[in-house]
């Protein structure tokens, strides 16, 4: 059994003695690992709306190719190429990783939501210590909107035929 607490004091140091193991497990725990393959890569998966993107980023030159064609190429709106370099701005981490990747389903638009949400899940695989900084800027987040599906007895989702008196 456990002594009796006399004492303010007695219990104040108790205490201590009882955190401190709990207070060094929580410390490790903060601290993962990279996930990076043997190619030293790291892999992630992102969604938006229909489309799927598999990531693999690895250190370079900034180098982005999409579905094995340049970033340029795939995504001709100046836009939808900003998408996929704002989670190295906000990282500082432009022009030091080449990526690759593969997006199925969906518009460009929501491809590049993908892309963007792939990049940022691969990075925090590769560096651990970014995911703080990703997630306060939105980039961790899978976007959960999805077009929202056609009723019976209406034109679309919400759009109803015209109404009748006589």
């Amino acid at each position: 059994m456990a002594e009796q607490a006399r004492s303010l004091e007695d219990l104040k140091s108790a205490l201590k003695q009882a955190d401190a193991p709990v207070v060094a497990d929580a410390e490790e725990a903060v601290q993962a690992e990279p996930k990076i393959d043997e190619f030293g890569r790291a892999y992630a998966t992102g969604k938006r709306k229909n489309a799927i993107a598999r990531v693999w980023i690895k250190p370079g030159n900034g180098k982005i190719t999409v579905n094995g064609r340049e970033q340029e190429k795939f995504f001709a709106r100046p836009v939808l190429r900003m998408l996929l370099q704002q989670p190295f701005e906000a990282a500082d981490r432009t022009d030091q990783y080449d990526v690759v990747a593969t997006v199925t389903g969906g518009g460009l638009s929501g491809q590049a939501g993908a892309v963007r949400h792939g990049i940022s899940k691969a990075l925090t695989y590769y560096e651990p210590g970014l995911r703080a900084v990703l997630k306060a800027g939105g980039f961790m987040t899978r976007d959960s909107r999805v077009v929202e599906r056609k009723k019976y007895g209406r034109k679309k989702a919400r759009k109803s035929f015209q109404f009748s008196k006589r």
